[in-house]
């Protein structure tokens, strides 16, 4: 055991240290907090833990923050990562842990990445604690699952490329994400459609279509509902957000959206008029939503999908005025998962069995 330990320190020590200036309890709370609302179970985490971000890579793309990361204001998610991972390594954060009760396993190591959409390439930061071995095993893993989602977004990307081999689409993939003149270097969000806040066991066997925002969520472990209430009042707004942003820029480009990205002409550092002029333009451009011959997105209101009995999620609605009028104005639709069971709300305590 004292050589487990003694490991494990070691491990930590070759592990970047951010320098910040949070107190110590405030660190073990934005960790614990961390740990809870993911649902995480800290006793059960793997030895090597990914915290990963996301943002693109695109060239002369002045909506280039809309294929960023939307929780993160419209910028890349590696700060975040790289920030939740230095916080969850650092030993004296743990040691804060133990004492209320949450023992992260003495060899787990936390590192973080940043995926990149255009691309699908993930990049690792701070993952010097890691093994030689580690560190070979987790980039194969990367790899292959880039390589797979490559392949599987080129039919939507780029549906009449037919190259030969995988090495060759990389290739024009990665062309493509560096290429000034490309107006659709990725298709972005488009296409969602749902929120589900579930155990992930939910939806593991199911083929989604990259067109739903997962949340784990454990419904036993939240009976103060503190979870549920955090999730219905960022993520799910965050998510709401994205999708009103394309619900809206398709159903009225012209008063909603931006036109065509092919005449944008960039005003300052705040907006862009189609043309030489007129009024500044809001919302997404045409080509992020559509192929030159169909729509990429279908325009509905974001479904929002609980794990979470009905009481407990009006109670957080009446608790949230905001979100509540979201719901019962049609801005989102909330649906209640109890076993095998599915209810939407129709308004205060109403709720319809589907």
């Amino acid at each position: 055991m004292l050589q487990q330990m003694a490991k494990a320190s070691n491990i930590l020590e070759r592990a970047p240290k951010l320098a910040w200036h949070i107190p110590l309890e405030q660190k073990v709370d934005l960790a614990a907090g961390a740990l809870k609302n993911m649902s995480v179970d800290a006793s059960k985490l793997a030895q090597v833990v990914l915290f990963c971000g996301h943002g693109s890579t695109t060239e002369n793309n002045p909506y280039g923050s809309s294929l960023d990361c939307g929780a993160c204001g419209g910028h890349k998610g590696d700060v975040n990562a790289r920030f939740a991972a230095g916080l969850m390594n650092d030993q004296t954060v743990r040691r804060g842990l133990r004492d209320r009760g949450i023992a992260i396993p003495e060899d787990t190591v936390f590192i973080a990445g940043l995926h990149i959409t255009t691309t699908d390439d993930v990049i690792l930061y701070d993952a010097e604690a890691l093994t030689e071995q580690q560190h070979r095993e987790v980039e194969s893993w990367l790899q292959s699952a880039s390589r797979r989602a490559r392949q599987e977004r080129t039919r939507a990307l780029m549906p009449t490329y037919l190259p030969d081999s995988s090495r060759k689409l990389d290739r024009e993939i990665r062309r493509q994400s560096a290429d000034w003149s490309e107006v659709r270097p990725e298709w972005g969000l488009a296409g969602n459609a749902a929120f589900i806040a579930a155990p992930r066991s939910r939806t593991q066997d199911l083929d989604l279509g990259g067109r739903v925002f997962l949340h784990e969520y454990d419904p036993v472990a939240d009976e103060d509902a503190s979870v549920l209430q955090l999730i219905l009042t960022a993520p799910v707004i965050v998510a709401s957000w994205i999708n009103l942003q394309y619900y809206g820029s398709t159903v009225n480009n012209r008063l909603f959206g931006s036109g065509s990205k092919v005449l944008h002409n960039v005003v300052g550092t705040f907006g862009v008029w189609e043309g030489n002029g007129g009024d500044l333009r809001t919302g997404l451009p045409m080509q992020s939503l559509h192929d030159g011959t169909k729509w990429m997105h279908e325009p509905l209101r974001l479904q929002v999908f609980l794990d979470a009995p009905r009481e407990r999620i009006d109670m957080v609605l009446d608790k949230n005025p905001n979100v509540r009028m979201l719901v019962e104005n049609q801005w989102i639709q909330v649906m209640s998962m109890e076993a095998t069971s599915l209810y939407k709300r129709r308004g205060p305590s109403d709720w319809q069995a589907l």
